[in-house]
């Protein structure tokens, strides 16, 4: 791994030593840099696991990407630094569904995720419990078989996930099933997330901007092709005009969507 080069991708020139303050920077700087996207699923471009694939994809192209990209290449810098990382299998949407970064650090183990999306921010002890980050609350609960489950707070696009040890081989498979079943949330939708630089979380499913606080969430329609490309790269760091191919798939989504929504509030007034 070329690691100057990721530091130059994420903008990061501050220490390089094993310890908090320097995986709690490295991680800021790759989340404030970098987008959570799911594009080349939408544009059926094959994905995998492997964390040199993801390096050269978000740092050779500055793309974004999903979990097992963005924790791929974080882990794969933590660990060209010097830290102890362990890649863990979350359980979200499915078995396996999402990557989750273990660093072991002076006695203690930090959980680094810049893969959930919305989730945490910078790194979080593994010590079970509530925590809180920029004003948004989490939970930590420790299962009975030895994982953890990490709550999300009220406003993020999934309540959370568990996790319990490695296991390259179902993550891969369900690498795979993510991005080629027709039942997939990532096939199904097109996703991106980014970190404003106020603390606010901007998630922007189909056509729908969201930008979120820890007060609440404030909604957007986007309105052409063109906004749509100029929101990804003004507010999601992500420039990307490939994504107005999708446009009119992602306008036919939303509506879809309405329809299901008003027959559905209409069946429940009646």
């Amino acid at each position: 791994m070329d690691l100057s080069a990721y530091l130059r991708r994420i903008d990061y020139d501050g220490p390089l030593r094993v310890d908090f303050e320097t995986l709690r920077g490295v991680q800021r700087a790759h989340a404030r840099a970098i987008p959570y996207e799911n594009f080349d699923v939408q544009l059926r471009r094959p994905l995998t696991t492997d964390p040199q694939a993801a390096f050269d994809k978000i740092v050779g192209q500055r793309r974004g990407g999903w979990c097992y990209e963005q924790n791929g290449l974080l882990g794969l810098a933590l660990a060209a630094i010097g830290f102890a990382v362990t890649r863990l299998a979350g359980n979200g949407a499915s078995p396996a569904s999402h990557l989750v970064l273990r660093v072991d650090l002076m006695g203690e183990a930090f959980v680094c995720d810049v893969g959930f999306a919305d989730g945490p921010f910078e790194p979080y002890r593994l010590v079970e419990g509530p925590f809180d980050q920029n004003g948004f609350p989490f939970v930590v609960e420790f299962l009975s078989d030895g994982g953890f489950r990490l709550v999300n707070h009220p406003f993020g696009m999934t309540p959370g996930f568990t996790a319990r040890g490695p296991d390259e081989a179902a993550m891969a498979e369900t690498c795979r099933w993510l991005q080629t079943d027709p039942t997939s949330p990532f096939v199904q939708n097109t996703v991106a997330c980014a970190r404003g630089g106020d603390g606010v979380i901007l998630s922007m499913v189909g056509r729908v901007l969201r930008e979120i606080r820890p007060g609440g969430v404030e909604k957007t329609l986007i309105a052409t092709a063109g906004d749509y490309v100029a929101t990804l790269k003004d507010r999601f760091r992500l420039d990307f005009p490939q994504a107005a191919e999708l446009w009119p798939q992602i306008c036919r989504r939303h509506e879809d969507y309405e329809r299901r929504r008003a027959a559905r509030l209409a069946a429940e007034g009646g």
